[in-house]
Parts: C-alpha cells; structure tokens; sequence
C-alpha cells in the first residue's frame, strides 16, 4: 500500500530479497505501527505471514517447513508482532522456503540492524547460501556430470 502526501509516495513498508537456487523471494515487511493492512483482497492484521496470497501454514504445508520458518521469529522475539507478504517464484518447495526465511532476515535487518544484525548473522540466516545447479556441458549426452557411452566394437 502506497500513500501520496504532498505528491510524494509515502511506503508504509519495507522490502527485501531473499535467494536460494532457482527460488527468488520478494518480501515486505509492513510498518510495525499498523494493526490492520489491506494487501490484494485481504486484509491483514499483526502475526499474519502471507505467501503468494496464501497463509504461510497453507503455502509450507509439510510439518517440518513450520519449524523453518518459526525459528527466525522466536530467536528475534518477533513471533506474533510482524505483518509480512512474501511473493516467492522458482525452484521447488525447500528452495522456496529458504529464500523466505532470507528475506525475512534481510528485512528485518533493515527493520533495526543495530538489534537484529549480530544474531541474525551468527544463527546463518543472513548469509545466502550460493549453491546452485551445475550447468549442462557440451558434448555430455544431457546431463552435466554423465558421459556419452562408448561402443566396444
């Protein structure tokens, strides 16, 4: 939600992105002063996670995933007080998670870096984890490690 005052845009959020392999997470963090926040058709109040219009339990639903993504609020002390909207495209399911709970900790750092950087970086949950599909090589038959089968005769 964007509000024009003085014809200047005022956002009443803060943004972050979060990676990992394919997987790309736009994530907004509302304005901690807010109690209720219009996002698309819904309307959102403090602890709601959305993800992709859907709530974060619905979107993540294998049991472990809650485990996930709870962590990062309950070692910041945020649980239940954010309202956040995460828009996520690429990769599979876990890659997908773990660029949320990245840009999650990007946002929040950017949030108050001085009470959230040093925990945020000694639990991992700043630092991107860089490792990605290796690329198909040519002449390989296809894959990147596999080798085209020789005749014997």
């Amino acid at each position: 939600m964007v509000k024009i005052e003085n014809n200047k845009k005022v956002k009443n959020y803060l943004m972050a992105v979060g990676r990992r392999r394919e997987a790309v997470a736009r994530v907004r963090l509302y304005s901690t002063t807010l109690t209720k926040v219009q996002v698309g058709e819904k309307e959102l109040k403090k602890g709601d996670i959305l993800v992709n219009d859907k709530p974060i339990n619905k979107y993540f639903s294998f049991l472990g995933y809650a485990n996930r993504y709870n962590s990062i609020f309950e070692e910041t002390g945020t649980a239940g007080k954010l309202i956040i909207s995460i828009k996520v495209a690429g990769g599979g399911q876990s890659g997908q998670l773990d660029a949320a709970i990245h840009g999650i900790a990007r946002v929040l750092d950017k949030l108050d870096s001085e009470k959230y950087h040093k925990l945020l970086r000694e639990k991992g949950y700043l630092t991107r984890d860089p490792r990605t599909r290796e690329r198909r090589k040519v002449g390989m038959g296809g894959k990147a490690r596999r080798k085209k089968q020789s005749p014997k005769r």
